[in-house]
């Protein structure tokens, strides 16, 4: 297995739903699955920056939402408890520095899909309480406030709820994260949004037509917001006869030539140890199980060495370690709230 270098780049990655893996382990009576199953691979890997988006599964979709999604910031509280010494959870500006100078691994709690909002935007202030910082309208399906890219061909944009939701979000200072938001709802956010948004976990339609991936003007248009966009390393986004490290580095490259050198960083969304512990429904996914392909060489944490060293290769030191983990660090630096902001 690959190993970290002095001169390997450090890792920040945009959406890793090890939560969900996590909490499905709990279920099934072991004690520590972030230890046994996770930590020793961000480590291996160079990982120092982490979000873990809180995902509701098809069988929660409606009044268990809430519940479920209680019970993953749990997760995230208890993983933070547990291993004082290797993580913390970020909340604020301050933190992110804090907790990497200290040789710890900054975790972001976010949203993917706002099931568990409802019809209820002032949960999303309940949410910040509980140390939520980013959030999405939609994941591939419908809610209040959005339609997702599995609803496409409805053509809608956002609701009167998923405007006065994007409002809310950007007074509490939680960032919205457009990946998963049809192409019309993606429109419909960069007419109302007045803040940064961002897309955590997708690559690029041009080299591999995905309906899960972005256009170029998708990629444009969310670098001028003052967001960036997550490389998504999902096989089936990167290409559809055979994902490799240098196709995806292919998407990397191309999205830096739209979105400028400072707006791309890495979103892996990685499956395969997903499905192996969680076995999830499918459903809306716009893809079929049996296409679950992982990249070979970069299908978990500890495989970023991998993806460093051949974005060193093609793209040189410099503008690898910025899509590693320096852009990301940056935006969170500068989109998070101070401490005196914080509520």
């Amino acid at each position: 297995m690959s190993q970290v270098t002095a001169a390997a780049p450090q890792v920040a990655d945009s959406h890793n739903d090890l939560l969900m893996a996590c909490l499905h382990r709990r279920e099934r009576g072991v004690a520590d699955p972030f230890g046994d199953d996770w930590l020793p691979g961000l480590r291996e890997g160079g990982v120092i920056f982490q979000v873990l988006p809180i995902f509701t599964e098809e069988q929660f979709v409606g009044e268990g939402a809430l519940r479920r999604t209680l019970e993953l910031i749990g997760m995230a509280r208890e993983i933070a408890n547990l291993h004082t010494a290797d993580v913390g959870i970020v909340e604020e500006a301050g933190d992110v520095d804090e907790i990497i100078d200290g040789g710890r691994i900054a975790l972001l709690v976010a949203l993917e899909g706002a099931e568990p909002i409802g019809s209820s935007p002032s949960m999303f202030d309940t949410m910040w309480r509980l140390g939520v910082r980013m959030a999405s309208l939609t994941w591939n399906r419908r809610t209040m406030m959005a339609d997702g890219v599995g609803e496409s061909d409805t053509e809608g944009g956002l609701t009167s709820l998923g405007i006065e939701s994007i409002h809310d979000m950007e007074r509490l200072g939680m960032i919205l994260d457009v990946s998963h938001l049809s192409a019309a709802g993606l429109a419909h956010v960069d007419q109302v949004a007045t803040r940064p948004y961002v897309a955590t976990h997708s690559s690029c339609r041009l080299l591999c037509d995905h309906p899960r991936n972005l256009t170029d003007e998708q990629i444009a248009m969310t670098s001028r917001s003052g967001g960036f966009v997550g490389i998504n390393a999902f096989g089936p986004f990167i290409d559809a006869v055979e994902p490799t490290i240098e196709r995806y580095v292919d998407h990397v490259e191309h999205a830096v030539g739209l979105a400028g050198p400072a707006s791309v960083c890495i979103g892996a969304d990685f499956t395969e140890d997903l499905v192996r512990f969680v076995d999830p429904i499918l459903g809306k996914a716009l893809v079929r199980p049996e296409d679950l392909v992982p990249i070979l060489g970069l299908s978990r944490p500890s495989h970023y060495p991998n993806l460093t060293a051949a974005m060193v290769e093609r793209l040189g030191l410099e503008q690898a370690e910025r899509v590693a983990s320096r852009n990301m660090l940056d935006f969170f630096r500068r989109a998070l709230p101070s401490g005196s902001q914080c509520m």
